[in-house]
């Protein structure tokens, strides 16, 4: 299924007032700015990526970049509903503009992961979840024939490594049931493969757990893998038994736990979730506050002393941070408003690149946040806008990354 938009016609209506946002007065920065980089996304570009003004168009987390690994599309859900709970996966070809639907139809748990949609398999497929007639699966799409193959049930999707075939997957937090542990999918083969163990969690962690959410069974929940691939951090789960997963007391979630999926150990153990997200390096772990932990050494680093931060993502070069935080409480900031934070995690310089209302969009029970995250060539951000009647996707540009 296809939306053609002509490549003229595209052209007019993203350089309209009502879609071309200049980026808005650095407020909310470091005193001094000497980094070349933090300068040029200070004249970011910001324009919406859907053509649509009357739908959500929302990108699922900072763990993922919506944008292809080369670069060719943007992954997106779209939804009418008010909620943004029901909706398409649709990809946008970033040269021309034509707009396609790769899956429809889909039921998400909330807005603010949507359909956990991400790219995997080099950008050959796009992986997600969906709660189809009455039951949770976990499938993926090959993006050039459309063919869709279910990969799992009565699971959820957690984040896998783009470049890599594997995604993690888990059983419902509310309600596991048989399915306890973390598991490995194949996108490609559809091997299923065990991974981490709850009963391995316990035995190694086992008061931290019960201290974090109590005795009784627990189940692993939310599982992100490293960018190589061969690490997995995670939190535990203890549900409720219930039936109805959109309800914020369906289970208790609790922890950071890091395992080493190549040498079958564990290398870390945080109580604090952090909304964490590697670093490209995968040797460490951003987190908010601008800490990063080294898996390597065991030490954390804090970076940008003072910068907001709520969910954070690193540059592929490594060098970047990338960051939203509702900045109300900050110097001009206004109730409701959040930003848009690139700082450096060398110089320890940051700035604000965009600030704007976030406090409608999509009427989820959980709703969507801006989810920062590079591009793969990091010329790019992406962000989601909740303003106005719809949670809209975002992208921010610099022409050019200045050389060192």
């Amino acid at each position: 299924m296809m939306r053609l938009l002509p490549f003229l016609s595209f052209l007019v209506i993203c350089m309209t007032t009502t879609h071309v946002l200049d980026a808005q007065p650095w407020l909310l920065d470091s005193p001094v700015i000497t980094t070349p980089e933090l300068r040029a996304w200070r004249n970011a570009r910001i324009l919406p990526v859907a053509s649509s003004l009357n739908e959500h168009s929302i990108h699922s987390y900072f763990n993922t970049c919506p944008e292809s690994p080369d670069g060719r599309y943007v992954l997106y859900f779209s939804s009418s509903a008010a909620n943004g709970e029901k909706g398409d996966l649709r990809i946008m070809e970033r040269a021309t503009g034509v707009e396609r639907t790769l899956v429809t139809n889909l039921t998400a748990e909330d807005a603010h992961r949507v359909a956990c949609q991400q790219w995997i398999a080099g950008g050959r497929m796009v992986a997600y979840h969906d709660f189809r007639d009455g039951l949770w699966i976990v499938a993926a799409v090959d993006i050039e024939s459309g063919r869709e193959r279910i990969l799992a049930t009565d699971r959820q999707l957690g984040f896998g490594a783009p470049a890599g075939e594997w995604v993690p997957v888990y059983g419902c937090h509310w309600k596991p049931g048989k399915h306890r542990n973390l598991e490995l999918i194949n996108v490609t083969t559809g091997t299923i493969k065990p991974a981490v163990l709850a009963s391995d969690v316990l035995a190694k962690y086992g008061q931290e757990v019960v201290r974090m959410v109590g005795e009784g069974d627990i189940s692993l929940f939310f599982p992100v893998m490293s960018p190589d691939g061969k690490r997995v951090m995670f939190k535990v789960s203890r549900g409720t038994d219930t039936d109805n997963f959109r309800a914020r007391k369906a289970s208790k979630r609790e922890g950071k736990f890091v395992y080493d999926l190549a040498a079958q150990r564990f290398i870390g153990f945080y109580e604090r979730w952090g909304h964490p997200a590697w670093t490209p390096d995968s040797t460490g772990i951003l987190e908010k506050g601008i800490r990063i932990y080294d898996l390597n050494t065991s030490t954390i680093r804090r970076h940008a002393v003072g910068s907001p931060s709520n969910h954070q993502s690193v540059s592929p070069d490594g060098r970047l941070y990338v960051a939203d935080s509702d900045i109300a409480r900050r110097e001009t900031g206004k109730p409701g408003e959040w930003g848009i934070i690139v700082g450096s995690l060398e110089t320890n310089e940051f700035t604000t690149i965009h600030r704007f209302m976030n406090r409608d969009g999509a009427r989820s029970w959980r709703k969507p946040d801006p989810h920062p995250v590079f591009s793969a060539d990091g010329k790019r951000v992406y962000f989601n806008i909740s303003d106005g009647g719809f949670t809209r996707l975002y992208v921010a540009t610099i022409a050019a990354i200045p050389a060192r």
